[in-house]
């Protein structure tokens, strides 16, 4: 029998889908007939086509997510056109919230909206006997946890070694940030501890060594917690790597000690800390208090090895520019490895809609559908807080040119402002934000730091060629290399387990 085709379009290859191998998990009789086929959005729409029809499919279910909602639609598009009579099945958050207004969905035979863990494969017998649901749009109601199937023995060894491995203990979030689609995903539920630990022992025990948590609050249920740590502190083995989003401002004493336990780059705490304005956090229905949360991170940088990733949101409602800046030092001196400046967007179904007319949010038509300008921020300035994002992430978050990006900001300045300067006065010789090689950043930073801010030549090698010692890069500069010597060239310490990049960049700085 022609094959049920479970397919979506990844971000990149090594983000392997975690939501495909929950529905083929709970297919049931169906499993047999049903087939992943994953793709990533950097291929083109015709040749996903023609890989997906390749299979001579019966139907075709497609997961819809923000990043490739623009590029899922010219799949779909192109499959109605070259077999219209194939029904198409969409679901996934991009399309659980006002589908009325989207073309994928006047498109698709049937759209699952919510959880399909458990309604997909409902929804494959029923097109399969040759009838369609009462309706286009099918509500899937939320799971019992436990009565899902768990997925994890679907990753295969190609995943195990070359991709990243998604896995949940809970799925919800108990606030209500308005920007966030987690603030409609009530209530929290904790799938049973037991066989899920079991699962993470048998990935464990087929080599399985980074784990990215996808739990919205890794750290909400204390007990929960703290046994997922201690499961994995018992079975520890160089490489290993656990990813966790925490609440930044509720770290109790025994979460702490836990913490402290794994070796360094074993841990990657990613805490949403996402404003420090009062008022702004309030309006979105943020609760946060900011001196636990100043306390935590600091705790964290100083007596723990954790990789501490740190998340800012620029634009949100009622915050300026000026409080937006003052945010980001008052981050970046708590020192976390990596600062994740995004912009704010209005993803479908979230409530933070009902800010757009008090003041004035104007956001992208398409997918991501990011702030444009507001009020309080116009356009060119959100255009500029874009490429500072992007260029921060080139050198400070990749570690790439972490003593270096802090010269830009010596004698006590605001870091913000005048990584900022930087920004504008690279960007106006560049004219992009990607594709930029480390060779070049070296010179763009050697010229601004000397023609610009006045740092004598020899001071800027020095620091230069100190992260390029540090990273263990050989590929230095021509203008450098009359001050490097062979022993300047990092190399990785005896034993030393391997690590993501960014993380083992950090590992130097401590």
């Amino acid at each position: 029998m022609s094959p049920i085709l479970l397919s979506t379009l990844n971000a990149k290859y090594i983000h392997a889908s975690f939501g495909l191998r929950y529905l083929m998990a709970n297919m049931g009789d169906l499993a047999t007939l049903t087939r992943i086929v994953e793709c990533d959005i950097n291929q083109r729409p015709l040749e996903i086509v023609e890989k997906l029809l390749a299979q001579s499919p019966v139907l075709i279910g497609l997961g819809v997510y923000v990043w490739n909602a623009r590029q899922t639609l010219e799949v779909v598009r192109l499959l109605k056109r070259i077999a219209p009579g194939i029904p198409i099945i969409l679901g996934g958050p991009e399309v659980s919230h006002e589908p009325e207004e989207q073309e994928i969905c006047a498109l698709a035979d049937v759209v699952i909206s919510g959880e399909a863990d458990l309604k997909f494969a409902e929804v494959c017998r029923l097109l399969l006997s040759g009838k369609l649901p009462p309706q286009k749009i099918v509500p899937a109601e939320l799971p019992d946890l436990a009565q899902i199937q768990l997925p994890y023995a679907l990753y295969d060894a190609d995943d195990l070694a070359h991709r990243v491995l998604y896995v949940e203990a809970s799925r919800g979030c108990p606030f209500s940030c308005e920007f966030c689609l987690s603030s409609i995903d009530l209530p929290v539920r904790q799938f049973p501890l037991d066989p899920f630990l079991a699962e993470m022992d048998a990935l464990l025990r087929r080599g399985a060594r980074q784990f990215k948590f996808v739990d919205r609050t890794f750290n909400l249920h204390l007990a929960t917690s703290l046994a997922i740590l201690d499961f994995f502190w018992q079975r520890f083995e160089p490489g290993l790597f656990l990813h966790f989003e925490i609440v930044p401002d509720r770290l109790p004493q025994a979460l702490r000690e836990a913490i402290a336990k794994f070796p360094p780059g074993a841990l990657q705490l990613e805490a949403g800390v996402q404003t420090f304005n009062p008022e702004a956090a309030e309006r979105i229905s943020r609760r946060q208090n900011y001196e636990r949360l100043e306390e935590n991170l600091l705790f964290l940088r100083d007596q723990t090895e954790a990789h501490l990733h740190a998340d800012l949101i620029a634009g949100l409602p009622g915050e300026s520019l000026e409080s937006f800046a003052g945010g980001f030092d008052r981050l970046l001196a708590l020192r976390p490895q990596e600062i994740q400046v995004g912009i704010l967007k209005r993803l479908r179904g979230t409530p933070i809609a009902r800010h757009t007319a008090t003041w004035g949010m104007v956001y992208a038509a398409d997918a991501p559908y990011e702030l444009l300008c507001n009020s309080l921020i116009d356009f060119p300035s959100m255009q500029q807080v874009r490429r500072f994002a992007k260029y921060w992430d080139h050198l400070a978050n990749s570690g790439n040119y972490l003593a270096t990006a802090a010269e830009l900001w010596s004698g006590g300045r605001s870091p913000f402002r005048c990584f900022l300067a930087f920004t504008e006065w690279a960007y106006a010789i560049l004219r992009r934000t990607d594709s930029i090689s480390l060779a070049t950043w070296a010179e763009l930073l050697f010229r601004y730091l000397t023609e610009i801010e006045g740092v004598a030549p020899e001071q800027v090698k020095e620091v230069l060629l100190s992260d390029f010692a540090r990273t263990g890069r050989r590929e230095i500069p021509q203008f450098l290399r009359d001050k490097t010597e062979p022993a300047q060239t990092a190399t990785a310490k005896p034993g030393a387990p391997l690590l993501p990049k960014r993380q083992q960049r950090h590992l130097a700085e401590g």
